[in-house]
């Protein structure tokens, strides 16, 4: 057998493509500068629908107002996702309202709707044919109807008993296909009635915490001291008449770093504070026999039970210290709160 002659295989030494780093700059200050179009694209939809807001916004913001049922939202694909923020917003902020899927109301949800209720439809084109499906069910029951589209001449817009005109010049997007520019303005617009509406009723932060009480708004305007604070035998307490020895031994059992001194008819007499401990320590080595009434501190910061637990901790900060005692308003004792109840809660 006659020896090859086919020349041997080279191994491969192409090297994978590495831009330079005069490349890869061109590259992110090309990126950057879409970024920079697109925001400013949609900065300007928003700019000109408030150039334009008319008083068709203050009759949807009435009918709104007025509603005595719930605002029911609805739209298709992104205007739906748009509308189910809205429903969203609108119900956190005072306004009953949630979110009902076009294509599903057709099948059976419009059950959900009642005549006391009033219907805000999105649709940028302003003629989804799955809304406009449902339009003859809101017209024959005198459901009152608010739309927001990008075509003010579209069925929907005319067929409302509110028009909402959220059209934009482009979408930010280079094929001007995409929703993003008309999807911002319709955003903001919702916004805009939802913060109206708060406003009108008068939402407050206490209002809001009631809807979000999983939230740290929530934590820090619902919970009270008497919430959070220890009673009862987990209670650091001793008698005005105790030693200093039985008042360290309460403050290590119950573990507050402090124990109340209460009077024979359950009055606060003073309290007794780890600090309290080190300065009674810096002028006395024999601690035989002190009475807990002499090294006490007579005045203690305290706190009645109905307060907020946020309240108790900016007293806390203000003073430096770490515990406060809960007292009624004829200064019995009722109980302790700490800090690290106030961290456990999430209020601090």
């Amino acid at each position: 057998m006659k020896p090859s002659t086919r020349a041997p295989i080279e191994a491969n030494t192409h090297r994978p493509y590495t831009p330079s780093l005069n490349v890869v700059n061109l590259i992110l200050m090309n990126v950057i500068q879409v970024g920079k179009n697109v925001l400013d694209i949609e900065a300007r939809a928003v700019s000109r629908l408030a150039e334009r807001l008319d008083e068709t916004f203050t009759a949807a913001h009435m009918l709104l107002l007025a509603c005595t049922g719930r605002v029911v939202v609805t739209g298709m694909g992104k205007s739906g996702h748009i509308g189910n923020k809205l429903a969203s917003t609108l119900a956190s902020t005072g306004t009953p309202a949630f979110f009902l899927h076009p294509a599903e109301a057709s099948h059976g949800d419009l059950g959900m709707i009642t005549q006391h209720d009033v219907v805000i439809a999105l649709s940028n084109s302003g003629e989804s044919p799955e809304i406009l499906a449902i339009v003859p069910f809101l017209k024959r029951h005198g459901i009152k109807l608010v739309t927001l589209t990008g075509n003010p001449l579209s069925s929907l817009a005319q067929i409302a008993d509110v028009h909402l005109d959220a059209s934009v010049e482009k979408e930010a997007c280079p094929l001007n296909l995409a929703p993003t520019a008309s999807t911002t303005a319709a955003l903001a617009l919702g916004d805009a009635l939802a913060i109206s509406l708060l406003q009108a009723r008068g939402f407050s932060e206490t209002d809001f915490a009631l809807t979000h009480p999983g939230g740290a708004l929530g934590k820090r305007l619902l919970i009270k001291v008497s919430d959070l604070m220890h009673t009862g035998e987990r209670l650091p307490q001793v008698g005005e008449y105790a030693t200093l020895q039985e008042a360290l031994l309460e403050m290590t059992k119950k573990g507050l770093g402090v124990t109340a001194i209460v009077s024979a008819n359950g009055t606060l007499a003073g309290i007794f504070t780890d600090g309290d401990l080190r300065r009674t320590l810096e002028k006395t080595a024999d601690l035989r026999g002190v009475k807990i009434s002499d090294v006490m501190s007579r005045k203690p910061r305290t706190i009645t039970v109905e307060r907020l637990a946020v309240e108790a901790a900016q007293l806390m900060e203000q003073h430096h210290i770490t515990c406060v005692l809960v007292a009624d308003a004829s200064n019995h004792l009722v109980g302790a709160l700490h800090t690290h109840d106030l961290m456990g809660a999430g209020v601090i």
